[in-house]
């Protein structure tokens, strides 16, 4: 099977060391293809994290075909997508977690693409991310949102120095430090289902004309954590971000002090990440945020 892999996910491939899945996944999109009775088309763009492939069901459905790179477990993000059932993200069809495999609801085209003004776009993630937080038994097989900061911080100072520090050391330790808070924060007498990575992108039209989102990183943790994701930065955009804080805590009735930590996060984390394999200029741009406001 001939599968073109978009330089994207070759690339964090590549900065990961595991070449040899470069060469291994047309054989497991086949097999998949053959076992799920699926024709496979094209190859879609937009995501680093793993390879996503158009595909039609023997009924004429189209839907998508989605294989998780070496080192991205899709358990979390199976784990939601069942206990979301459709409402708020894209529906799940089948999965192989063995193979890292996930057979998703095909929708449409992202928000980013289809709303101009970034003040309609927050408010229609937001409405999003409503739609998708509900309490979840303490059985749920989900990391908490205590584990993420936790990982987080035990990752973020290797993975600065593997990128080149490419921001300032105080806007590493005030990272650390909203971590630190969110880890002893979290409580699961109030966590809820989270997505964990809300944003333009991440958001496709569905087919009665809302939205859905895709790719959730699957967490039970408290929902400023997807709220940060909002305000982590939109480079260019230029607006206040405290601002922007105090409107998304009004909107939903989430502690904005928990928002901006969540923010904070996501902006350091995702630049340094960016800058680690890459991606740019979004790298660079959301760390020379983050260092205007530490300084």
């Amino acid at each position: 099977m001939s599968l073109e892999i978009p330089e994207q996910v070759r690339r964090t491939v590549m900065a990961d060391g595991n070449e040899h899945w470069l060469d291994e996944v047309p054989g497991v999109v086949d097999s998949l293809a053959r076992e799920w009775g699926l024709t496979v088309g094209a190859s879609l763009a937009g995501g680093h994290a793993a390879l996503v492939v158009g595909v039609t069901l023997v009924d004429g459905t189209a839907a998508v075909l989605k294989v998780g790179v070496p080192g991205r477990d899709v358990g979390p993000e199976a784990a939601l997508l069942r206990l979301a059932d459709g409402e708020g993200c894209a529906r799940l069809l089948r999965e192989d977690v063995s193979r890292q495999a996930l057979l998703l609801e095909r929708l449409g085209a992202p928000m980013y693409d289809l709303v101009a003004d970034p003040v309609r776009r927050h408010e229609l993630l937001c409405d999003v991310a409503v739609r998708l937080w509900r309490p979840v038994g303490r059985d749920a097989d989900l990391p908490t949102g205590a584990m993420l900061a936790k990982r987080y911080a035990d990752r973020l100072p290797e993975l600065w120095e593997h990128a080149g520090r490419p921001c300032t050391p105080a806007t590493v330790a005030d990272a650390l430090e909203c971590m630190n808070r969110r880890r002893r924060a979290h409580d699961d007498r109030t966590a809820v289902l989270v997505h964990g990575d809300i944003h333009e992108m991440n958001a496709l039209q569905a087919s009665h004309g809302s939205y859905k989102l895709i790719d959730p990183s699957g967490l039970w943790a408290e929902p400023a954590c997807d709220l940060g994701t909002i305000l982590r930065c939109n480079p260019g955009l230029g607006d206040d971000l405290r601002k922007r804080t105090e409107w998304l805590a009004a909107r939903t009735g989430v502690d904005a002090n928990a928002i901006w930590d969540w923010g904070t996060i996501h902006r350091v984390v995702s630049g340094v990440y960016a800058c680690s394999i890459g991606f740019q200029p979004f790298g660079h741009q959301l760390l020379a945020e983050a260092d205007r406001l530490t300084a």
